[in-house]
């Protein structure tokens, strides 16, 4: 869990740095950032028999793992109330698709772009990290994932403005500025 939890601090310092970008003030990049931190909190009811598994999950598995994101807005509802929207709707949200093919069907106009920023960091995040079923992939093969699918899988304000971030070869941020981030947010 350790490992999940210094990725979910890059999440959120990526995020707060791609809210920026996208032109939320400083206040709101802040309240993405504290957000991301708890986007997979809903992991903690999924089994560790599935988060651990290293091969590709069942889709019966994989149906159990696609409830973290339930799991999520239920627990952050009911400690945070409404004061916790934000976090809320990223826990709900963030494997949603720009193009409605996520986990559950949001789309587009549903989809605030405070998820697609955490979504967006989430994904380039988790490419970069080694998990159990796979090696960790250099950054620009990250980068090119994500810019690839702007449009269906992300919105592509985002994904234009995550790449003036992370530079294009994927390095800027992810390597220089996280890792010290991170030791001082710790």
């Amino acid at each position: 869990m350790v490992c999940l939890m210094k990725e979910d601090m890059a999440v959120a310092l990526l995020s707060e740095r791609l809210a920026l970008a996208c032109g939320y003030n400083s206040s709101m990049a802040k309240l993405v950032k504290w957000a991301a931190r708890f986007h997979d909190v809903g992991k903690t009811e999924v089994p560790q028999a599935i988060l651990q598994k290293p091969g590709k999950l069942l889709d019966c598995e994989f149906q159990i793992m696609k409830q973290h994101t339930k799991h999520g807005e239920r627990l952050l509802s009911s400690v945070l109330g409404e004061r916790g929207a934000v976090a809320v709707e990223v826990a709900l949200k963030h494997h949603e698709w720009h193009n409605g093919q996520g986990y559950w069907g949001y789309e587009d106009m549903e989809i605030p772009m405070f998820v697609g920023i955490v979504s967006v960091c989430d994904v380039y995040v988790a490419l970069c990290s080694r998990r159990s079923y796979k090696k960790a992939w250099p950054p620009y093969k990250a980068l090119q994932y994500i810019k690839n699918r702007a449009g269906t899988q992300f919105c592509p304000k985002v994904v234009r403005s995550f790449v003036s971030v992370v530079g294009d070869n994927g390095r800027q941020t992810l390597n220089e500025n996280i890792s010290s981030e991170y030791a001082e947010n710790s």
